[in-house]
């Protein structure tokens, strides 16, 4: 069977082709639940994070340039970025209740493993192995679980600036190792 061709399926919608958007959110939608699902503990509020995505996903795809990246990156940062201003809209992240967690598709990939097992998530991983325990720890809880670099001071009980540095010279750092 033949890989999914994300950036087709972006490059269709930016000409408004509504089956492109179908095939996508066909394709797509269990991953992309459980990615905002992980940060926003809410199967709800995740559902109204991947709808409010595939809409920026459709009005934005224009702006996918395939020589830039992934497209399956490309929708998963939006996905992502969707359910971080999710949790700042409502000030605070809700426990994932019992119910919700079983609800997740079970048929959905688990993003985690497959980034594992690519070979960008092969590379990543060597990345991040090279650095600090506190910077890879840094770097995990601010892109892993989307935490902020003030939840992010608070939770390590480092100081603000601290973590900033760290943040910035960590991404730096990975920038460097996986060009």
């Amino acid at each position: 069977m033949e890989p999914f061709d994300h950036a087709s399926a972006l490059e269709g919608c930016a000409r408004g082709d509504p089956a492109s958007l179908r095939r996508l959110y066909d394709q797509e939608a269990g991953f992309l639940l459980a990615v905002a699902l992980r940060i926003v503990r809410r199967r709800d509020v995740a559902a109204d994070v991947l709808h409010d995505a595939i809409m920026d996903i459709w009005e934005r795809a224009g702006t996918f340039d395939r020589s830039r990246g992934a497209g399956r990156a490309w929708i998963t940062s939006i996905v992502r970025h969707r359910a971080l201003k999710q949790i700042r809209i409502v000030g605070r992240e809700t426990d994932l209740d019992a119910a919700a967690a079983t609800e997740v598709a079970d048929d959905a990939p688990d993003p985690f493993a497959i980034l594992a097992t690519s070979q960008d998530g092969t590379r990543l991983h060597g990345c991040l192995a090279q650095l600090g325990a506190e910077r890879r720890a840094v770097i995990l809880l601010a892109y892993v679980d989307g935490l902020s670099q003030s939840e992010i001071a608070e939770r390590l009980g480092t100081p603000l600036g601290t973590v900033k540095a760290w943040v910035r010279r960590s991404l730096i750092a990975l920038k460097d190792c996986l060009s």
